[in-house]
């Protein structure tokens, strides 16, 4: 027995969804342009390696874009499975774009600092870097909001992302305001750090989505949910198989199930699909596949009828 999920949202769904990625997509290009202007006039290695970083956001939010259409489209026959693979696929592009703007940020940062770093007077930089902290902040809490709305990995790792935004700009402040009050080298520095933690973001969104993409399987704590869940359902002995894999940013169940070997077909059928129930009712799974076994009392009556209907 099978069950999947739809992969069609609904006109609701299909709202939150352009909500999320109007909010991201817009926040994303004025803070691009702003930060971008004004580390053009300031000379703000700091506020040039965050306004790099926003650069990266922006093509983050085109890719996003891309990724949620494609990937919400239901099966068909080139894809019987569903398009979930392209999300993680947009996702290593996105991967590849940060590692982009963290190098240009680290470039432009070693040279400052090799120039002897320069100081920045408050003002412009330093209300740039504060009002797109406050920019961030609000994105992140709306597009948080939409992610449990919506159960999307997509948003939810958008909305992780914004909150990293908050601490990049918040150091390249602390970066632009030491250099004109301690040593104009501090700039250049926290612009390198800027990069570093640009570098180690593109690392983390890298190995998330390479196990996405080559079907790794579910942690071991995660496996054992989908065992508590099914064992709970009244009926069920043990489940003494389960394979959970990523297809895509979530799970494919393939499961496994004892139960007793007099059951009704009815009885069955009532129990399969209560494990189904069960398993939708974690985030993590997408489609699942049950397969009930029988054992215990009744079990020789249940296979020599079933040598005989052979």
């Amino acid at each position: 027995m099978q069950w999947t999920r739809s992969y069609q949202p609904d006109s609701q769904n299909n709202s939150l969804y352009t909500r999320a990625l109007i909010i991201t997509l817009a926040g994303n290009i004025l803070l691009a342009a702003g930060k971008g202007v004004a580390a053009y006039i300031s000379g703000s290695a700091a506020l040039y390696a965050d306004a790099a970083n926003s650069v990266s956001d922006v093509a983050y939010s085109l890719l996003i874009v891309l990724g949620i259409w494609v990937a919400l489209r239901p099966p068909d026959l080139s894809h019987p499975q569903g398009h979930g693979r392209f999300e993680p696929l947009v996702g290593m592009a996105i991967t590849f774009s940060m590692g982009l703007a963290g190098y240009e940020a680290a470039r432009t940062s070693i040279e400052r600092l090799m120039q002897g770093g320069l100081s920045i007077q408050p003002g412009l930089p330093t209300l740039t870097l504060l009002a797109s902290a406050a920019v961030k902040a609000g994105m992140f809490l709306l597009i948080r909001q939409l992610a449990k709305r919506l159960n999307s990995p997509t948003l939810r790792t958008t909305a992780r992302d914004n909150l990293n935004d908050v601490l990049t700009s918040s150091a390249a402040f602390v970066g632009a305001l030491g250099s004109f009050y301690l040593h104009p080298l501090l700039d250049p520095a926290a612009g390198l750090l800027v990069s570093i933690y640009i570098f180690l973001s593109a690392l983390r969104a890298g190995r998330e989505n390479l196990n996405f993409l080559t079907g790794s399987g579910a942690s071991e704590e995660l496996r054992q949910r989908l065992v508590e869940a099914a064992e709970s359902v009244e009926g069920v002995q043990q489940v003494h198989q389960t394979i959970a894999e990523y297809s895509g940013p979530r799970l494919v169940v393939d499961m496994h199930v004892n139960v007793a070997a007099n059951l009704s077909f009815e009885e069955a059928h009532r129990i399969n699909d209560e494990i189904i129930e069960h398993l939708e009712g974690i985030s993590e799974v997408d489609r699942a596949y049950v397969h009930l076994e029988p054992e215990g009392e009744g079990l020789e009556d249940w296979q020599d009828e079933k040598d005989v209907s052979d």
